[in-house]
């Protein structure tokens, strides 16, 4: 707690210098009252309207940087100082320095005019006073105008009267009665001398022509006068009506007015009325530059007396400037996990005027999560109000408007823009939670699937999102090498040819991850649905199919029914069954009969596969029947079988097994007719060739 509370005071430094030091002149170890680190000394920096100082990044010490006279700086005010924030960045700290600026005697009592004329009336009477007006010093304190002093004479002395606000205005006293006669002119040197060590002075020359008696001099009805001026009366308006009365008579009681001896800004504001002793305004006044006059003004009658009086104008203040709002720091951009209260922003607030219209309030305008806090000295920090969503809002403007209390108010505004930079703070998200795709069975290799889509509301490489597979399910042995995915767009790929039969759904788990530090990341699932397609012929079970024997055994024979001669139509003889391995329409069978020995006495059903007698068995009907059955699926194209059935018409098996004992010899015959028939031909043609061959030779020998 010590340490921070000697942090705390150490915030505002105090340093007093006199005025006029030299360029470069030390004015104190800024960093070492500061208690900063070498880092935090090269981001040390100052923030005044105009750079009186400057700051070394070397030694951290503080030096003069332009000219400094308090005279220009302060004016007459008795104390002079300037204060400004030494800003050091990241983190924002903000330390208020005043540097209080002495007055030196650097400047001499001046007269504002080198020559004085008076005309003095040789029976003027001892001990009357005449006004010479007040000589100007700059300085303050001891350094200022402190006395007069007259050159030696027999008749004058001069005295210093000081009036109530401290100025102190030169008589000239007489001592001793005038005579015309012996001295008609005197020609005398005025001195101003101010407090300073050693003391500075300035000198005017007073010019005194002695005249004859004009007995009674003007006399003002005040000797001061007050009066009050708004600061914006228009030019031309009345400041105060002044008036003198004299006892004379004739020319010697015809009074004259005029202003005394004054600077030369006083003699451009006022006027006065030679004959009415009216004054008026002649040039806009500003509060803010002069908050008060005091005008000298003579009364002379026709005989060359002359009376003074003082008028005292106060300028009262109104509300005519609105406020200055300055930004002095911004801290942009801002990470979007600031805490509440990061000051943001610094900025300064100035108002010209005095009293109520210069005590300034300071807010935000427009929807941002920011606040204003006042500081000291008449500066406010922004500050954040809540957590930061980039997301939400990349950037935030505000108007930070500044409102006297003056009557009318008067604002002012500026601008606030805050970035707001991104942290990774969003994991990607899928466009959905499962995804399902539907692929054909003999797919190309490297097939699109489907194209999955993760959104990171992040920026730069905090949102870019790149994806993986992150596993199958347990139940697809070997899922994961099926597909693919890419790691850029999120494209799914068959890594192989899919067979319905092997698999008929599967599912992976697709991972999405940005790019931020921690990487963050999401998963989703992607189910592949797999579609049959016809390309498995049905497989008929049964009557099964001959199968040939061990190589030169005889031919096994296929399997037969026996049906009785004395069945009716519709006696069920023998079933076909036959599967299909592809599912849906493509596995849907039809039964269809081909080829008959005799085709009208069975019939087949379409679909159960059935065969039965479509009518009574005659006698006429050959005892061996051969049906041959096409099995045919609905896919496209429609892929079929074929079966053949052997039919034995007899009323028991000893009936019929003479008949199948005759079945393979009787089964060759046609197989060896066909050989005979095609060795006969063979025969024949070759002869034919051999007896055109000879005929051809035998042609050739007679020719």
């Amino acid at each position: 707690l010590l340490c921070l509370c000697c942090r705390a005071a150490a915030e505002r430094l105090r340093y007093t210098i006199p005025e006029e030091l030299a360029r470069g002149s030390l004015v104190g170890p800024l960093a070492r009252d500061l208690g900063l680190s070498p880092d935090e000394l090269r981001k040390l920096q100052l923030s005044e309207d105009k750079q009186y100082f400057t700051v070394s990044h070397t030694d951290g010490n503080l030096y003069v940087k332009e000219r400094l006279d308090r005279e220009e700086l302060c004016g007459e005010s008795a104390s002079c100082s300037i204060s400004f924030e030494a800003l050091v960045h990241n983190p924002l700290n903000v330390f208020h320095v005043q540097v209080d600026i002495q007055d030196v005697n650097d400047n001499m009592p001046r007269f504002l005019q080198d020559n004085f004329h008076l005309e003095i009336n040789e029976f003027t009477s001892p001990g009357a006073r005449f006004y010479l007006g007040m000589a100007e010093d700059s300085d303050l304190g001891s350094n200022s105008l402190q006395s007069y002093e007259l050159e030696d004479n027999a008749y004058f002395a001069v005295e210093a009267k000081e009036s109530e606000d401290g100025s102190k205005s030169a008589e000239l006293v007489l001592r001793r009665a005038l005579d015309r006669e012996r001295e008609q002119n005197l020609r005398l040197i005025l001195t101003a001398l101010d407090g300073g060590d050693p003391p500075r002075s300035g000198t005017a020359q007073l010019w005194i022509n002695v005249t004859d008696a004009n007995d009674n001099p003007p006399v003002f009805a005040q000797d001061r006068y007050r009066t009050s001026l708004r600061e914006d009366t228009p030019p031309g308006s009345t400041v105060l009506n002044i008036s003198a009365s004299d006892a004379d008579s004739g020319t010697n009681a015809h009074i004259t007015y005029g202003f005394g001896k004054m600077p030369a800004k006083v003699l451009q504001k006022f006027l006065v009325d030679a004959e009415r002793g009216t004054i008026t305004l002649q040039e806009p006044l500003d509060f803010e530059d002069t908050r008060a006059f005091s005008l000298a003004v003579e009364a002379r009658d026709g005989g060359g007396l002359v009376a003074h009086c003082k008028v005292e104008v106060e300028v009262l203040d109104v509300n005519d400037n609105a406020p200055e709002v300055t930004l002095t720091s911004v801290s942009s951009p801002v990470p979007e996990d600031a805490p509440a209260g990061t000051v943001v922003a610094l900025l300064k607030v100035r108002d010209r005027d005095s009293g109520e219209s210069g005590q300034v309030t300071c807010e935000l305008s427009g929807e941002a999560p920011l606040s204003i806090m006042e500081s000291s000295g008449g500066s406010y920090k922004v500050v954040t109000a809540s957590a930061l969503d980039r997301e939400q809002a990349a950037e935030h403007r505000v108007t930070v408007v500044a409102r006297d209390r003056g009557s009318p108010a008067l604002s002012s505004s500026t601008e606030l823009v805050l970035e707001v930079s991104d942290v990774n703070d969003n994991a990607p998200v899928f466009e959905e939670a499962e995804y399902s795709a539907y692929v054909s069975e003999n797919n190309a290799v490297g097939a699109l699937v489907l194209r999955v889509s993760a959104r990171d509301l992040d920026a730069g490489a905090n949102g870019r999102v790149s994806y993986w597979l992150a596993g199958g399910s347990a139940g697809a042995a070997g899922a994961a090498p099926l597909v693919s995915v890419e790691a850029r767009s999120g494209a799914v790929y068959a890594q192989r040819s899919l067979d319905y039969e092997q698999c008929r759904e599967f599912s992976v788990a697709v991972r999405a991850q940005d790019g931020g530090t921690p990487a963050r990341s999401s998963t989703a699932t992607v189910r592949v649905f797999v579609l049959d397609q016809n390309d498995n012929a049905p497989r008929v079970l049964w009557p099964a199919p001959a199968a040939g024997a061990a190589p030169g055994s005889p031919p096994v024979p296929p399997a037969f029914e026996v049906v009785p001669r004395s069945a009716e139509a519709g006696y069920l003889v023998a079933k076909v069954v036959a599967v299909d391995a592809d599912a849906g329409r493509n596995a849907w069978l039809s039964y269809e009969l081909v080829q008959a020995s005799e085709p009208a006495l069975f019939r087949l059903g379409l679909h159960s596969g059935e065969v039965r007698t479509a009518r009574a068995v005659s006698d006429r009907d050959a005892a061996k029947q051969r049906l041959v059955a096409l099995v045919k699926d609905h896919g496209q194209p429609a892929l079929s079988a074929t079966a053949t059935l052997h039919v034995v018409l007899a009323d028991s098996l000893h009936q019929a097994l003479p008949e199948l004992s005759e079945r393979p010899a009787g089964a060759d015959a046609p197989t060896e007719l066909q050989f005979y028939l095609v060795l006969a031909l063979a025969l024949l043609s070759a002869l034919f060739l051999l007896s055109v061959a000879l005929a051809v030779l035998a042609r050739l020998r007679r020719a």
